[in-house]
């Protein structure tokens, strides 16, 4: 056998391997683009009357959302401006809880509690990363794929180009009549379609896999200079603790950060889980992106500034390396180029569920061929 044909072979076993994986991802993926605008047309109780007066300090609106959910873990609270209410986030691993309060800044009201893993997106997303399977099964079955989907996008390349510049043309737009039969549509559909797409469904693709496994992450990050390290460190305050249990030092440090950061979007706090541990703030700097965001750790006693040696510190501060491990996320979904980014994340998704379904008809219309003669 050829090289070539040997490639074709690989391809095709892989295909069917993954096909339905692929599909589930890809069809999940471009239903998940436009979630942050969908969801903005209905989210009208996240917003409050502005009053001339004090907002809930970190500890009271912890307080108040304990009442709601006093058994389960508080992940971090979040703050934005005087006309926002304040989500307190409750995440638990085992068994899965993540739950949202939403509260009056002003007098600690309950507005209205979402729960993250029901509704339609919540839906989408476990179909997406995990195939609606138990997390530990489908989480790696997914991953898997995928890094074996980067292998067919490069091999149906090589098998895409034609062996004669002449037919060159026939593998870039469709060319039908009215004759034409759709074996043959279905093969142009699949061959012109993955060829134009493949650039840009590879980066989804790999995007995805750095997500997954932190062994590609790390290797990404130092085959472009990283020299930090590749993780999220929250690190150990500096001071011991204050014998006057009177004032919380943490209940001045949302005030303190929007004095410093009065464009910032959002401010989430999370509450250290120890004596030891700093408290650790992520300033929002832009709607709908992560990789800008500062990472802030205070130490929970004196609120001095705390240097994390991770890559996820102030966002001024990072270097090229950091700065594209960060912006993996807002790579995968498309939020790095605004609207007009996601609605190419959202095309190049849908383009690729349909490579998997013509790649099967494919598959199918030769072997029924050969079994009819």
């Amino acid at each position: 056998m050829s090289v070539k044909k040997i490639i074709f072979q690989l391809h095709k076993i892989l295909g069917l391997a993954t096909g339905l994986v692929v599909f589930v991802v890809a069809i999940t993926g471009c239903s998940w683009a436009f979630r942050e605008e969908i969801e903005g047309l209905y989210d009208d109780y996240k917003y409050v009357e502005p009053q001339d007066a004090a907002i809930l300090t970190p500890t009271e609106a912890k307080d108040y959302a304990k009442v709601v959910f006093p058994n389960n873990t508080i992940h971090g609270t979040v703050f934005k401006k005087n006309k926002d209410a304040i989500e307190v986030i409750f995440y638990d691993a085992e068994p899965e809880f993540y739950q949202s309060v939403f509260l009056n800044p002003y007098n600690g009201e309950v507005i209205q509690v979402d729960d993250h893993l029901t509704g339609f997106f919540a839906f989408i997303l476990k179909g997406h990363t995990r195939l609606w399977l138990p997390k530990e099964i489908g989480e790696q079955l997914v991953a898997a794929s995928i890094l074996i989907f980067i292998l067919i996008i490069i091999s149906g390349f090589i098998i895409w180009i034609p062996k004669k510049r002449k037919n060159l043309k026939q593998r870039l737009k469709f060319d039908w009549k009215k004759t034409t039969r759709w074996k043959r549509k279905n093969f142009d559909l699949h061959t012109v379609i993955g060829f134009y797409i493949c650039s840009l469904a590879l980066i989804v693709a790999f995007t995805g896999s750095v997500i997954s496994y932190n062994w590609l992450k790390y290797v990404v990050y130092k085959s472009v200079g990283g020299d930090k390290v590749p993780a999220f460190i929250i690190p150990e305050n500096k001071s011991e603790a204050l014998s006057d249990n009177s004032t919380i030092p943490m209940d001045y440090l949302i005030v303190k950060l929007q004095k410093e950061s009065p464009e910032a979007v959002a401010y989430e706090l999370h509450y250290p889980k120890t004596e030891d541990e700093s408290i650790y703030v992520e300033v929002s700097n832009s709607k709908g992106l992560y990789y800008d965001s500062d990472f802030r750790f205070f130490d929970q006693n004196t609120l001095e500034e705390i240097e994390t040696p991770a890559i996820y510190g102030k966002y001024k501060d990072a270097k090229f390396a950091d700065k594209v491990l960060r912006m993996n996320y807002d790579i995968h979904i498309g939020a790095i180029g605004g609207i007009v980014g996601k609605i190419i994340a959202f095309l190049i998704s849908l383009l690729t569920a349909t490579l998997p379904v013509t790649g099967f008809l494919l598959w199918y219309g030769r072997n029924y061929k050969k079994n009819k003669k």
